[in-house]
């Protein structure tokens, strides 16, 4: 079972890799217009519809993932290709990297109203008034966050849980990315989204920022001021494991993220995590850069667990 755990995560990788997320009949997309219908019939300004709305969107795709796991019982071809394909279904690697180096190029080329126009693929904040500083701020903090989020925590799941744990972390992050917000809307409904959320994130965030702080030599970053700054700085986040990984991010490349932080219900005032510069283009595509280290060490490290488990 743990060979065919290691190898289907590997394929997967490699998968994402090569072709990216699937152009039509994305899963991911099918299950997030199931939540946002569900959520029509379910809403009301309390936290109980919102656990419901979670445990039932959640729940679906685990079992899902069961049922897969027990047709793949001793058969490890089948498991593998299970577990290679719902990796692929979840993994956002590549398109991360993909929209992290094109919104670097048009920062570096002045094109901020494309850059603008860009962003939200990254982020739910709100572009329109951002400068190319914002902006490149803005690209670098979401290819961080994400990298723990698209990358590093499905894997990580995947290792331990198998396919269960691939489809329902998905679920979880995916609803925590549409209604997890503190807007008047979403502060009691999404209140148990976001709490799932940072639950399923705490452990996978962690590797995140060990794993930038042992890849930050390899894009000529620092993995000292990456340690420091994640240990000194990450806990004054409001979020309890983005913080982590953007401030290991933000000592690697020796910038300062955070700050004022526009988004469609409201601006927040972030801490300032690092020192140094405010990050540029060039540091925009020096993060995606990054995040494909951190990406590549996260495929052997949860393939290696993998195995661990099964010998266990």
């Amino acid at each position: 079972m743990g060979v065919a755990r290691a190898v289907g995560l590997l394929l997967g990788v490699a998968a994402d890799g090569a072709f990216g997320d699937p152009r039509r009949g994305h899963p991911v997309a099918g299950f997030g217009k199931l939540a946002a219908r569900l959520e029509r019939t379910l809403y009301r300004d309390h936290k109980l519809p919102g656990v419901v709305h979670a445990a039932v969107l959640t729940a679906a795709p685990v079992a899902l993932g069961v049922l897969a796991e027990r047709a793949g019982r001793g058969r490890p071809a089948v498991q593998t290709v299970t577990t290679a394909a719902a990796t692929w279904i979840v993994l956002g690697g590549r398109s991360l990297a993909t929209q992290g180096a094109a919104i670097g190029r048009e920062l570096d080329a002045g094109e901020l109203a494309a850059a603008r126009e860009r962003l939200p693929a990254l982020c739910g904040r709100d572009p329109s008034s951002l400068d190319a500083d914002g902006l490149a701020r803005a690209a670098v903090e979401s290819v961080a966050e994400n990298t723990s989020d698209a990358v590093v925590a499905p894997l990580l799941w995947g290792a331990v849980a198998g396919v269960p744990g691939l489809l329902g972390y998905r679920a979880a992050n995916t609803l925590d990315a549409m209604v997890g917000y503190r807007s008047p809307r979403y502060r009691r409904f999404g209140w148990a989204s976001a709490r799932l959320d940072d639950i399923v994130n705490l452990l996978p965030a962690r590797l995140a920022a060990l794993l930038t702080v042992v890849g930050a030599p390899v894009v000529g970053g620092s993995w000292r001021g990456a340690w420091e700054t994640w240990h000194s700085d990450a806990a004054a986040h409001p979020s309890p494991n983005a913080g982590r990984v953007e401030a290991a991010f933000a000592g690697a490349l020796e910038i300062r993220l955070g700050g004022r932080t526009s988004y469609a219900h409201g601006v927040e005032e972030r801490p300032v995590m690092g020192e140094g510069r405010m990050p540029d283009s060039g540091h925009v595509t020096r993060a995606v850069e990054l995040s494909r280290v951190v990406g590549g060490l996260t495929a052997a490290v949860t393939a290696l667990v993998a195995l661990f488990r099964s010998r266990r």
